[in-house]
């Protein structure tokens, strides 16, 4: 029974638990057996707050006990990215300069799920404030890949990608500032998706980028991530770039997983060459299913896109330079004295902290952020890549007068051996060459397993873009291709994941 309740969907969940055939307590208490069986292995969370849990399922089975009613998802468990505050939960970030920080506030995101009643499993492991591409820079150690455990999860939010990939929670939220919520999904073959920018709070976010970042859903099925965009989109006063609009119809979408007329565009740019040949090849076969299912398919063109990496890494390390500034150990993390010095001033004992607290790539970012952002270099740099953003906008436009959605492989490469690319910045960056176009414009976009790649037996990502706030688009390409795919695998694609079966044989000694 544990097994099951583990393996199935959230949807299945949600459903069990209205029918009364399951508590909330049953359901919780099944997916923290599950990590401490595994997570040893896996390294998903930072935290986990069995305790807590517990007593949010515990409400909801007594309220459900009274007749009450309540929200679809009540019961259903998920577990949060380290990013999202958490009130009476550590807050780290994945970085040793917020080590032991218990917010006393929740984000907003985190309100709705308490809200509609998802216990709360733990806080996911990261990349140093969601800066990479592997959580090799999670102070706290790397997150692996459940398919292979001497592979990255993808990052930032590998935790949150491999903690529904090992089945430790059916739900996880993640955030997105350049992919960090596609890139995961698409190495570990599970669903990921950026919302539009604006459609779900930040209140609460811990900032990277603010004009990139944003949280959303990450699961085993497309369903899924609709129920979960569902519960957290909508508009919040406490944040100033929230879109005051209802959310998208995602889940009417998502059940109807219907493409019948529907134009695809492939972006000429973001396949082909670079691109690792299973990876395209996975792609291609994905493609097809959705002509099959009654699609019609153009080539589109968008040629600011070579563009769009080296605009990203100005305007997201110039935002985060200014936005780590708050960081300066005088109100709240990690404060340390200078060696050597009896009076040090704010100025020393600020430098000592952020030496000791930040990690190489925090560094960094933060460096070229503030070289970029100084006088006389603003224009140069910062400005140029605004414009350059404006230009990548403009191509989004263009290819949306032509196709409903638009669609690419959504990382490069399957997932990379733990260590191949840590002392490489530049190889590292590449991996989000086809997901930072999205977030540059603002637009929603998602990741569905496509297969896995013949090299390695890996799995590979399908990415779908659509305009902004017609995030249902995402959900109808997504599912009806989902719906092809697991039907040609003969089931899931996690399925068929040695490394599951190990753990879940209980084979497995800790990674």
């Amino acid at each position: 029974m544990t097994t099951d309740l583990t393996r199935s969907t959230a949807a299945d969940l949600a459903d069990l638990l209205a029918q009364g055939s399951v508590s909330a307590r049953e359901v919780t208490q099944a997916h923290l057996d599950r990590t401490a069986a595994v997570d040893g292995a896996v390294h998903s969370y930072l935290h986990v707050d069995a305790d807590g849990a517990l007593a949010q399922a515990d409400e909801v089975d007594r309220r459900r006990a009274a007749g009450e009613s309540l929200h679809a998802m009540a019961g259903v468990p998920i577990a949060v990215k380290d990013v999202m505050t958490t009130r009476g939960l550590p807050t780290t970030c994945g970085s040793k300069i917020l080590q032991g920080w218990v917010p006393p506030y929740d984000a907003t995101l985190v309100t709705r799920l308490r809200e509609a009643g998802m216990p709360i499993l733990g806080k996911t492991n990261m990349d140093e404030f969601a800066m990479g591409s592997s959580t090799e820079h999670s102070a706290y150690g790397p997150s692996h890949n459940p398919w292979d455990l001497s592979r990255i999860p993808g990052g930032s939010g590998g935790g949150s990608s491999s903690v529904v990939a090992s089945f430790q929670a059916p739900l996880a939220i993640g955030t997105d500032t350049g992919g960090s919520i596609r890139q995961p999904a698409a190495v570990t073959g599970t669903v990921g998706t950026k919302p539009t920018y604006g459609g779900v709070s930040r209140y609460g976010l811990v900032a990277l980028a603010s004009s990139l970042d944003q949280a959303g859903p990450c699961t085993r099925t497309v369903l899924d991530a609709a129920l979960l965009h569902e519960v957290i989109g909508g508009h919040d006063p406490l944040d100033s770039t929230s879109i005051d609009a209802p959310v998208p119809p995602v889940v009417e979408a998502a059940r109807r997983a219907d493409v019948a007329g529907m134009k695809i565009g492939i972006i000429r740019e973001l396949t082909g060459d670079g691109f690792q040949a299973g990876v395209q090849a996975r792609f291609d076969e994905a493609v097809q299913h959705l002509v099959d299912a009654g699609a019609e398919v153009v080539e589109v063109s968008c040629p600011s896109f070579s563009y769009a990496l080296a605009a990203y890494y100005l305007i997201l390390p110039s935002e985060a330079s200014s936005n780590l500034a708050k960081f300066d150990a005088m109100r709240y993390g990690l404060r340390v004295a200078p060696d050597g010095i009896d009076a040090p001033s704010a100025e020393q004992v600020m430098a000592a902290t952020r030496d000791a607290g930040f990690g190489d790539e925090v560094k960094r970012r933060i460096i070229l952020g503030t070289y970029a952002l100084s006088s006389g270099y603003y224009d140069a740099y910062y400005g140029s890549a605004q414009k350059v953003r404006r230009l990548i906008a403009d191509d989004f436009a263009a290819a949306f007068e032509t196709a409903d959605v638009l669609v690419s492989p959504t990382a490069p490469t399957t997932a990379f051996r733990l260590g191949d690319k840590l002392d490489d910045p530049m190889a590292m960056y590449l991996n989000d060459i086809a997901t930072i176009p999205a977030n540059l414009a603002g637009i929603p976009g998602m990741s569905v397993p496509s297969g896995l790649a013949t090299e390695d037996g890996l799995p590979a990502g399908f990415q779908i873009l659509a305009p902004a706030m017609q995030d249902q688009r995402l959900y109808s390409v997504g599912a009806a291709l989902e719906a092809k795919l697991t039907a040609a695998w003969g089931g899931p694609l996690l399925d068929r994941a040695p490394a599951l079966e190990a753990m879940t044989a209980g084979t497995m000694k800790e990674a």
